[in-house]
């Protein structure tokens, strides 16, 4: 009790403090699954006009920890609101990540004076850092001599925004480039200039190879031979130190914001005069390969044999997409031969599994993306594609779709099994011969799964397709209905797979 005559001081909970602090920070959404005591923060966020979602999934929460940029418990209530704004800051500084806050359990519901609080404000934004002036012009210096240069745009040329940069970058230099899963939509995929049709060619031959926020991992198979030249020149930009010289040693190392470096680059070469000829043997050469393998891919797209293939399938989703639409996509197959045959023409406008490859994650991103679409841009349409198996993983999270009435698209491409399954029939012959435990195989999934079902349950349009024409009208359906979530379950040849390849994604054996 306070003193006789003395007002009493106002007090605030540990929650009502983590609220604030975010809320002071501008986060606009939280995603999460409740329970003694965390609802408690989700009941003040809410309070104070931050938007909760209950999500079903909790695999991705705990899944972080291990990869966070920060670590941190607070020490006491009064420390909160600055261990808030220390870890958004991390998480937004330099290359983006997330951040970890532990928050103990008896703190959540714990009052403590609101004057002994250490209230901090906003964080400021990331800084903008250049690249030295002496290592740009190195850099400009080596590419002016190549004689099969190759620009790579990665994820981190999307969240620097240098799309109009790099977009200027391969106009007036005349540079072929490969974008990344992540990094597609920097400069449209239907840009004369982009080579991804000729990804392994380009790769395998490319002299002197710049990588805006792309790195030398499993995606880019570590820039080693056979996929890449051993000779080959790597000029590295990258706003993270550490991430210079992974696993290839590189010719020219420019640390900064992807989108200064850029047009410090530019600069250098637009006083030096320099732009790569369009009629060199280079650029005949990936024409060339670029024109076959297109050909190769419509060849399969416009197969009329039931049941169809991932390229029929893509290609008929290709026809009816919005080209403004957000791109969600997870799977084996699903997501490789997607990426060659979805195209993206804006940035920031494809998540996939990416840097990790782990599964899980689709339904999780299209929600985020859903929610932000549906405040920001509401006629901008999500549309998730998933493998079979990579849906199982977070298939519960259709629920949180339909409670929230998000007008998510999902369209699972299924062929019964993880790379490859069964036909129904091959299925029951299989079974007089044993156990399934025995003798089917590990990547077999149950045959003819009805998926669609789950997100009729719920509320949403489910549908069930075998056929081009089906799945035109499926499709047509869903982007027409605005209101209510839509999951189109798409049976193909469970022996469909890639078109031959000349390497392996994964392995560097021929195929």
């Amino acid at each position: 009790m306070a003193p006789h005559g003395a007002a009493e001081e106002e007090c605030v909970s540990g929650a009502q403090l983590v609220a604030e602090a975010l809320k002071t920070q501008n986060i606009e959404y939280m995603f999460g699954i409740v329970g003694i005591p965390v609802t408690e923060i989700a009941i003040a966020a809410q309070a104070i006009g931050i938007k909760y979602i209950g999500m079903r999934n909790e695999q991705a929460v705990e899944a972080c920890r291990l990869y966070s940029k920060l670590s941190v418990r607070p020490s006491s209530l009064e420390a909160i609101p600055a261990v808030i704004e220390k870890a958004v800051r991390c998480s937004t500084y330099g290359r983006p990540g997330a951040c970890y806050v532990d928050m103990p359990g008896d703190f959540v519901n714990l009052q403590v004076n609101k004057s002994s609080v250490k209230y901090v404000k906003c964080c400021l934004p990331p800084p903008v850092c250049t690249a030295e002036h002496s290592a740009v012009s190195v850099a400009a210096s080596i590419l002016a001599h190549s004689r099969q240069p190759l620009l790579i745009i990665g994820k981190g040329a999307a969240y620097s925004r240098a799309e109009n940069s790099i977009r200027k970058l391969v106009d007036q230099c005349g540079l072929p480039f490969l974008p990344t899963p992540m990094g597609k939509g920097v400069v449209p995929d239907n840009h004369p200039n982009c080579v991804a049709a000729a990804r392994s060619r380009a790769l395998q031959h490319a002299d002197v190879i710049i990588l805006f926020g792309a790195r030398l991992n499993w995606i880019l198979h570590f820039g080693l031979p056979p996929r890449f030249r051993p000779d080959v020149k790597i000029i590295q930009v990258d706003i993270c130190a550490e991430e210079l010289g992974n696993n290839v040693r590189p010719a020219a190392n420019l640390l900064g914001d992807i989108n200064a470096v850029t047009e410090q680059l530019l600069e250098q070469l637009v006083l030096m005069e320099w732009k790569y000829p369009s009629y060199s043997e280079w650029w005949k050469g990936l024409r060339e390969k670029m024109k076959s393998n297109e050909e190769t891919s419509k060849a399969l797209a416009l197969q009329k044999s039931l049941p169809m293939n991932y390229y029929t399938v893509f290609h008929h989703v290709r026809e009816l997409l919005p080209r403004d639409c957000i791109l969600v996509s997870e799977g084996a197959n699903t997501m490789d031969i997607g990426r060659t045959m979805l195209p993206n023409y804006h940035p920031r406008h494809r998540l996939d599994a990416g840097t990790f490859g782990a599964m899980g994650v689709g339904l999780g991103f299209a929600i985020a993306a859903a929610m932000v679409a549906k405040d920001q841009t509401p006629e901008r349409r999500v549309i998730c594609v998933e493998g079979d198996s990579a849906f199982g993983f977070s298939g519960m999270e259709v629920e949180t779709i339909c409670r929230y009435n998000l007008s998510v698209v999902i369209i699972v491409v299924n062929n019964n099994g993880i790379y490859r399954g069964l036909d129904a029939d091959t299925w029951k012959e299989m079974l007089k011969s044993g156990e399934p435990t025995v003798c089917a195989p590990p990547v077999c999934l149950l045959p003819n799964s009805h998926y669609e079902q789950i997100m009729s349950a719920f509320g949403g349009k489910g549908y069930f397709v075998k056929t081009p024409e089906e799945l035109q009208n499926a499709l047509k359906a869903s982007l027409a209905e605005k209101q209510v979530p839509s999951l189109i379950n798409v049976m193909i040849n469970p022996q469909s797979d890639r078109k031959q390849q000349d390497f392996h994604w994964l392995t560097r054996s021929n195929m």
